[in-house]
């Protein structure tokens, strides 16, 4: 290192010191007061489950036990998948809930980076293997309510930090299906069948669908029917967050 460069980096943490001092960072979650930028807090911290150990091969979810064959949980040994291989940075509880929320909800874009870094983690023998990241979009209208689409977010994120191509514009959402709370597995995915297309052909390309929320897998399954009908090899997915059945 150069003396300028010295000089300029030593100018770069003065001024990060004076801006701690005005505006000292706090967590990403809560308001508590912590040592450096996009960090959580300790209470935040221990309230985060991460998703780690035995999971099913095709939806993330955690299974109990240890092995060193894939496994399939129940839902997905009677449910034809039609991708690969799933995994979920997350449990949907606590704080990933929470920041889950607050991204959807409450414009709390900032908190993207640091998700999509944990699905890096999670998700990373798999997006070895894909040629192209795809967000799961949502509805246009929604998008405009919003002013932005939190999976392409987390998929552009996701493409930065794993050097892989994005394609925002690959699928598009042709119809609003509207919340799937309350609704059964059988009506989610009867809700969302049918609800994408392609805008691009995706032949002979394996495909990393990356949405914030995984629950029944309805909507994954109906965006990698249409990638699938657009010509897609294989396809794999990847939330930030899963929804266990006891949730």
């Amino acid at each position: 290192m150069t003396y300028l460069d010295k000089t300029i980096e030593a100018g770069r943490k003065g001024l990060r010191s004076v801006v701690d001092a005005i505006y000292p960072p706090t967590c990403l979650v809560c308001d508590a007061r912590v040592e450096g930028d996009r960090a959580l807090c300790g209470k935040c911290w221990g309230e985060t489950a991460f998703i780690s150990g035995l999971v099913c091969d095709k939806c993330g979810v955690p299974l109990p036990g240890e092995s060193d064959e894939a496994e399939l949980c129940d839902d997905c040994r009677v449910i034809a998948r039609p991708w690969v291989q799933g995994r979920a940075a997350l449990a949907y509880a606590g704080t990933g809930r929470k920041m889950i929320l607050a991204l959807k909800h409450a414009d709390k874009t900032e908190l993207v980076p640091q998700l999509a870094r944990w699905m890096a983690r999670s998700g990373h023998e798999m997006i070895d293997k894909v040629d192209l990241i795809v967000p799961v979009p949502a509805h246009w209208t929604r998008t405009l309510q919003r002013q932005y689409d939190q999976a392409e977010l987390l998929a552009v994120a996701l493409g930065r930090i794993s050097n892989r191509p994005v394609a925002t514009d690959a699928l598009i959402r042709t119809r609003k299906t509207g919340t799937q709370d309350g609704k059964s597995r059988d009506a989610r995915f009867a809700n969302t069948s049918g609800a994408f297309r392609t805008r691009r052909s995706l032949a002979d390309l394996n495909i990393l669908l990356v949405d914030d929320v995984m629950t029944s897998g309805a909507t994954f399954a109906a965006a990698a029917d249409a990638c699938k009908s657009a010509g897609a090899n294989d396809i794999f997915v990847l939330a930030t967050a899963r929804v266990a059945k006891d949730q």
